[in-house]
């Protein structure tokens, strides 16, 4: 209990540390940007005309889906024609990200897309480059306060619901993990909420079993195996990043001799998200069942494109799109563009138009 206890407090005062420096780069900046002026600079966004040079800040890049949707940033960024500079890497560190859009501001960018490590305090940075007039498209993850031109997104709730009824279908009834991603973040909550939502209300023969992973392999695969050892009978997985969770999840499964190819009576049923080839290998060798293939290329290509028009001063409304899609109202009045994001199984895996099959 004292150990406990102890590692409690140790997670707290981690917690409280890194919101405190937050506030405190926020409030350092703040009084950097006071020197140009209280309100919003005259002249940075609007007249930009769509030009200028565009910073895009990453959340980490120790994941195979970071890497890609890094390598798709160029490309994409020459077909929508944008001026974007190299990518800035925050290494999963909230207050760096801060640091970082701080940075590409004092460069004198005209846009911004950023892939927001923590919804709440990305706020900060997003009141940054407000106060510059400077447009700002997030990316991957939506903002809890802050305002951004648009978000480009897929639906995370549908990633849990899938995720769900695809291993509710298969097992019925049973013990089931989900290895969660960081609560600070909306996508770990959307898509731990309606995993856990349709568990109950769709298959109540289910055991929901958590592991608050943080988007860290270490925390996956120390805790699965905690878990493995107290519950030997769990008969499925969902993985809410298989960028960072696969390999550890394998390792882990391998290693007490629980990693079974579909099709055996002792396989345990596993479904992902993130759509990189590591996991459409996996699901070839029938080592996991599915995977929802996250947009990286699209990601990296409608950030571009959003950003290019925000420049100009376009503005944009709730409703379909031309390119297969649905732009929404958040309760906060952002807007996000819910990109597709597909269920991959072995019966579609090999489909070309899946961006996981091509990257090399």
């Amino acid at each position: 209990m004292a150990g406990s206890m102890s590692r409690a407090a140790s997670r707290a005062t981690g917690t409280t540390t890194r919101a405190v420096r937050v506030a405190a780069l926020a409030a350092c900046a703040a009084l950097a940007l006071s020197a140009c002026g209280s309100t919003k600079d005259a002249g940075a966004a609007g007249a930009a005309g769509g030009e200028g040079k565009v910073g895009v800040v990453l959340p980490l890049l120790t994941s195979p889906f970071w890497q890609s949707y890094n390598d798709y940033v160029p490309k994409m960024a020459k077909e929508e024609k944008v001026d974007a500079l190299k990518t800035v890497n925050s290494n999963s560190d909230p207050a760096q990200q801060i640091t970082d859009i701080n940075n590409q501001l004092n460069q004198g960018v005209k846009g911004l897309v950023v892939a927001p490590l923590d919804s709440a305090a990305i706020a900060a940075g997003l009141d940054q480059a407000e106060r510059k007039g400077v447009p700002v498209v997030a990316v991957d993850v939506a903002p809890e306060k802050g305002k951004v031109a648009m978000i480009v997104r897929a639906n995370n709730v549908a990633y849990g619901q899938k995720a769900c009824e695809f291993l509710g279908a298969k097992i019925k009834t049973g013990k089931v993990v989900q290895i969660m991603g960081d609560l600070a973040s909306v996508n770990g909550r959307e898509r731990s909420e309606a995993f856990r939502t349709c568990a109950k209300e769709k298959f109540p023969g289910l055991k929901v079993l958590e592991i608050p992973a943080k988007w860290e392999s270490d925390a996956a695969a120390s805790q699965l195996d905690t878990l493995l050892n107290q519950n030997p009978d769990i008969k499925g997985i969902y993985m809410q990043a298989g960028g960072v969770y696969l390999a550890p999840t394998l390792q882990t499964l391998k290693s007490k001799n629980l990693l079974k190819p579909v099709g055996d009576a002792k396989h345990i049923a596993i479904v992902s998200n993130d759509g990189i080839p590591q996991e459409f290998d996996a699901i070839r060798k029938g080592e996991i069942d599915a995977t929802v293939s996250q947009p990286a290329d699209t990601y990296a290509k409608y950030g571009m494109y959003y950003i290019k028009k925000a420049m100009a001063g376009e503005t944009f409304k709730e409703g379909p799109t031309d390119h297969n899609s649905t732009i929404v109202k958040h309760p906060s009045g952002l807007l996000e563009d819910q990109l597709p994001a597909p269920l991959v199984t072995k019966e579609n895996v090999d489909d070309k138009a899946l961006w996981g099959n091509n990257v090399k």
